[in-house]
């Protein structure tokens, strides 16, 4: 992907630390965003943002709890401040899903941290960007939702849920935000995380059965696959494309 594509541009990446989030960071910074990373955890925020630097790019990590509106608005402050500017918002991160369970078995504790880290989060990260964003020619708003907000989860109801709000918010401040001239998008992606990796390691046929039903013949790498989407969306080859959702899955959930 030509390295010019965001040459002058500043990005956040919520949950930028690890997995998705960590792959859509790179792929920004390679084509030439300056990039912050927003982690919770600085120990998996800064190695993210130090590897970026090492390739030559322009990286910082800053803390940020995106279940706080406080930590927010600090982050985009300090994002201003730093390079001058605010172009693109990528929110990514979300809390523990928890262990797989049905409505009945599910419990307050998951289901509020996924409320408060997905869905207001969302809210907070664009009103708090939104005087930012507006300044600029060619901003955008990412929201990474999921195939499972879109045909639904038996067994992570709340997870759907939340990612179905993220949807219908999107499509929402698309609406809101087009006659300033901000775009909003969704990535609905399939990718390889930590997560996954470990979940291949406890279940060693599960990469087996995953590859044979897409069509692809496997799972997304997050920086090749799910970041070259993000460097799309947030690009001005995509100046005419708003509130959609991206499923960027190798052709698994081709029924959607």
């Amino acid at each position: 992907m030509p390295p010019q594509l965001l040459i002058g541009r500043t990005a956040i990446v919520t949950g930028g630390g690890q997995g998705v989030g960590e792959g859509i960071a790179r792929a920004l910074a390679a084509a030439g965003a300056n990039v912050v990373i927003a982690a919770r955890r600085v120990e998996t925020g800064e190695p993210a943002a130090q590897a970026i630097r090492d390739r030559g790019h322009r990286a910082i990590c800053m803390p940020c709890d995106v279940a706080s509106r406080a930590d927010i608005e600090r982050t985009v402050a300090d994002t201003v401040a730093e390079f001058g500017a605010l172009d693109i918002v990528v929110h990514n991160a979300v809390s523990a899903v928890g262990p797989v369970a049905e409505v009945q078995d599910g419990s307050d504790e998951v289901w509020e941290g996924l409320l408060h880290t997905a869905l207001r989060a969302s809210f907070n990260l664009a009103q708090v960007s939104l005087p930012h964003l507006g300044e600029r020619d060619g901003s955008t708003l990412i929201l990474l939702t999921s195939p499972a907000g879109i045909e639904g989860s038996a067994d992570r109801a709340t997870y759907g849920a939340v990612k179905a709000g993220q949807r219908g918010f999107a499509k929402s401040l698309a609406r809101e935000w087009g006659p300033l001239g901000i775009r909003v998008n969704c990535i609905g992606p399939v990718a390889m995380t930590p997560a996954m990796a470990r979940a291949y390691e406890a279940n060693p046929q599960l990469e087996a059965r995953i590859n044979a039903r897409t069509p692809l013949g496997r799972i997304g790498d997050p920086e090749a696959d799910i970041g070259a989407v993000a460097v799309f969306l947030a690009s001005d080859m995509a100046r005419y494309v708003t509130g959609q959702t991206l499923i960027v899955d190798g052709g698994g959930f081709l029924g959607l």
